[in-house]
């Protein structure tokens, strides 16, 4: 099989998990609610800093609930990833978005990534790195067996696959 390194920048077929909105969904709400929390608290429990904390409580809220509220679903219709017998490709982020391909002869490592709040939904992030590590795709909110599947699939098929990357 002749291999081809002149693959091209297009759009990832596959979706992350729809899970993946409850994870970026918590994990906005970890960040942007401690401190309208901790303005609403102080604005309850101080009298005299009142009118202060009552501001600070608002001001601080309204951003972060409109946080809470597009940034997940923003990040779902922009993630996307896939994987062929040339390449890797993923698109991410919501404001800054990115999409990336690497073609499989430059392979050199496929990591899985799953923290706390990952495992909490059943999902895995995978990188897939190459001697530039500028060049890494990070495809994260996938099924955990479906990330499995898919660094087995990785893993093999860059074996097979004749390039510059060992």
């Amino acid at each position: 099989m002749e291999h081809n390194d002149n693959v091209r920048l297009r759009p990832p077929r596959h979706r992350v998990d729809r899970r993946a909105l409850g994870w970026w969904t918590l994990q906005s709400s970890l960040f942007a609610l401690p401190l309208p929390l901790t303005f609403g608290i102080l604005w309850a429990t101080i009298p005299p800093t009142r009118t202060f904390f009552m501001w600070a409580t608002l001001i601080s809220l309204v951003p972060g609930i409109l946080y809470v509220a597009v940034m997940p679903a923003w990040r779902y219709r922009v993630h996307r990833w896939e994987a062929t017998d040339e390449a890797v490709y993923a698109a991410s982020g919501w404001l800054w978005q990115q999409w990336r391909v690497v073609p499989l002869s430059r392979v050199q490592t496929v990591d899985t990534l799953r923290g706390p709040l990952q495992q909490m939904f059943g999902l895995s992030g995978i990188t897939v790195t190459t001697a530039s590590s500028a060049a890494a795709v990070k495809i994260k909110g996938i099924d955990h067996k479906v990330a499995g599947d898919l660094v087995e699939y990785l893993t093999r098929t860059t074996q097979a696959v004749p390039g510059d990357a060992t």
